[in-house]
């Protein structure tokens, strides 16, 4: 992966971070917690859309499947740990 697939990953996973804390309404991760989450997010997405026969392509697309594995991570953290943050 070169300078900007990282820069670009990053981002994808900054953006779906804080999207999903948006839309789960806890306190978040921090913003370093935030790209973590929403960069496993992307893979859990993908990974699920795949299955599912959907693979995203183009920005909006890969965003909207991190957000969204993003999401079910954040439930499940929730889910396991009782917190909301």
């Amino acid at each position: 992966m070169n300078g900007h697939g990282i820069i670009v990953t990053l981002l994808i996973g900054l953006i779906a971070g804080f999207l999903t804390g948006k839309i789960m309404r806890g306190s978040g991760f921090g913003v370093i917690g935030d790209i973590v989450i929403g960069i496993l997010g992307a893979f859990v997405g993908t990974f699920i859309a795949g299955h599912l026969g959907f693979i995203p392509v183009g920005i909006i697309s890969t965003i909207i499947v991190a957000t969204l594995g993003a999401i079910l991570l954040t439930f499940l953290y929730r889910l396991v740990t009782g917190s909301r943050g």
